[in-house]
């Protein structure tokens, strides 16, 4: 993973610059081939034009000029598309670019994830049969955790992202320790789901009861012990700020934060729809998207947005709390030491890798059993 001297200076400058987007996810397709029991975007069966490839480009060019500094591409399953590819190594001149993928994916296209600043393989719990049962696949677990230690054995910075949901939380602690031993970056999403709305973007949390939080308790403590581990070890990709937020607010009921949506981030769907985020109503085209940044309709818009409460996704909590130029200077200065903590990470892995490949595939498994 290397960073042209171009793209920090320009990123740099994108983010001393107030009043931009700096943080974009783009839902890139609804395709999607597993059945996670917390998610509706498989559920949905319309069929959609998705942009191709050029108006993808042309959508990135459009960011950049806007000012974003980060773009996460997700969906359904992003590497489902069979441009991929390009639009990785063209996002990734510009952007801090993340991509994301269940696990099924990765090794097909690991040529593509190598252009990414971040890949990040979605995996729920150790045990085997509890992640599967989340991911409604059977072999998501194996097909996740040979991602990973693949990808992490290639010298490409994978992370493992995993939802916090009262299904995994007794674990989530053992989970983070397990994978950052191996020099594998976690960070976290946290489960919750749409509440019912007209004309929103896109649905994409589905509301289960054995998934919801109500150990309001014990998810402070987990907060606590990972706030421990970060300050201890490094690779764990949660910011203090966004882990004291959430902590007062499943202390309290509190949100010490006001919603920056449509200010500091937005949201593009396959279609190349932009909304605040996938709650909302489109309000606007990526490709009308520059003409629209400043207008009327977008400063009342903001007013709305600051107002929500709606929802506590963890992405829309960070976006939030990093939304301002000091903040956002912040969170690039962490990007650039998360980059050099995984260089150093892949270097000592390719090392282990290159002292390992006379062995055969049966001893190298065992080696990381008993290193459990």
């Amino acid at each position: 993973m290397q960073i042209s001297l171009k793209k920090v200076i320009s990123l740099f400058e994108r983010s001393a610059t107030p009043h931009r987007p700096y943080h974009v996810q783009w839902f890139i397709t609804q395709k999607c081939n597993y059945r996670c029991k917390g998610c509706n975007v498989w559920r949905n069966k319309q069929k959609i034009n998705e942009l191709n490839t050029e108006e993808v480009k042309e959508g990135l060019d459009i960011l950049r000029k806007l000012g974003a500094v980060e773009l996460v591409f997700s969906g359904g399953n992003p590497l489902l598309r069979k441009d991929i590819d390009e639009i990785l190594e063209y996002a990734s001149r510009y952007f801090i670019t993340t991509i994301y993928d269940n696990g099924s994916m990765a090794l097909q296209k690991i040529d593509a994830l190598r252009k990414a600043d971040f890949a990040a393989i979605s995996l729920d719990s150790l045990d085997e049969n509890k992640n599967d049962y989340v991911k409604g696949v059977p072999g998501a677990w194996k097909n996740a955790m040979n991602a990973i230690f693949r990808l992490h054995d290639e010298g490409i910075a994978v992370g493992v992202s995993p939802t916090i949901s009262q299904f995994n939380i007794d674990e989530i602690i053992d989970f983070t320790k397990y994978f950052i031993n191996f020099g594998v970056p976690v960070w976290y999403c946290l489960y919750w789901y749409d509440q019912p709305k007209k004309d929103q973007l896109f649905k994409i949390g589905k509301k289960v009861d054995e998934f919801e939080i109500v150990d309001k308790g014990r998810f402070v403590e987990v907060c606590d012990s990972i706030l421990e581990l970060k300050r201890k070890h490094g690779g764990i990709f949660i910011t203090e700020r966004t882990i004291q937020t959430l902590k007062h607010l499943f202390l309290y009921g509190e949100r010490t934060w006001t919603c920056q949506a449509l200010q500091g981030f937005f949201m593009i769907d396959p279609q190349g729809r932009v909304a605040g985020c996938h709650l909302q109503e489109p309000v606007a085209s990526i490709f009308n998207l520059k003409e629209s940044w400043n207008s009327e309709k977008f400063r009342k818009l903001r007013g709305k947005y600051e107002k929500c409460t709606r929802c506590a996704y963890l992405c829309y909590i960070f976006y939030s709390l990093y939304s301002d130029v000091l903040s956002n200077m912040e969170i690039l200065f962490t990007q650039q030491r998360n980059m050099k903590l995984l260089i150093d990470n892949l270097r000592n892995a390719r090392s282990r890798h290159y002292a390992a490949s006379s062995r055969s595939e049966n001893e190298t498994k065992i080696i990381r059993e008993t290193s459990r």
